[in-house]
């Protein structure tokens, strides 16, 4: 998307031409320092600049009607976040990438407010992905537990796939796989690996409850 669309699509959101320009002027400093098209809010604050390629991200811009003017998002990169294509986060959410993790997001997708993502490892959410309010992803459980003294590894990445709907306050935890075409019911926690597509997923554990579903 242009700039000029961009500023066209921007003022639709609050009709505000001052609200406009700033996002606009932030996008220009980003677009200096970086290469980055990187559409941000003012509640919005990025920490690893240059380890970000954006095509064209958006952050803390599509206003939803439950949101709070308090809420404050934020990036901290310091492995690598990659976006091709169109892409929006909304306010308060916050994604932190630990030095060598990557984090690939698809084309035409979003991510609702207050969504937290912590990855360590990697996590790839393919195209026209609908994610919603307070969600989380973790892919790591941060401290080691030995089952009859047995380690077990306390990290993997996370894979979703194409045109998959995340329903809101959904966990999903280290290793999960979700195929194209899926939806995860609100209030699910995810483990594990999924290989069939076209499915509802729901539950905790989550569990496949239908099969040959659809979604618009």
């Amino acid at each position: 998307m242009n700039s000029f669309k961009a500023f066209q699509e921007i003022r639709k959101q609050r009709n505000n031409f001052l609200y406009s320009a700033k996002i606009i002027l932030r996008f220009l400093i980003i677009r200096f320092k970086s290469n980055s098209r990187i559409y941000a809010h003012s509640s919005f604050r990025i920490s690893g600049l240059k380890n970000i390629e954006a095509s064209d991200l958006w952050l803390g811009i599509h206003y939803r009607g439950f949101e709070n003017s308090s809420d404050i998002g934020k990036l901290n990169i310091q492995g690598k976040l990659i976006c091709p294509g169109e892409f929006k986060i909304g306010k308060g959410s916050r994604i932190s990438v630990d030095k060598g993790a990557i984090v690939a997001l698809g084309k035409y997708g979003y991510i609702n407010s207050n969504t937290q993502i912590i990855i360590s490892e990697g996590l790839t959410i393919g195209d026209r992905c609908a994610i919603a309010w307070n969600c989380q992803f973790l892919d790591n459980d941060f401290h080691e537990l030995s089952i009859d003294g047995v380690f077990r590894k306390k990290s993997a990445p996370i894979s979703i796939g194409d045109h998959v709907w995340i329903g809101s306050n959904v966990k999903i935890y280290k290793g999960v796989k979700i195929p194209s075409n899926c939806v995860v019911a609100s209030d699910s926690v995810v483990k594990g690996v999924f290989e069939e597509e076209n499915c509802l997923i729901a539950g905790n554990p989550a569990k496949i409850v239908r099969r040959n579903i659809s979604w618009r």
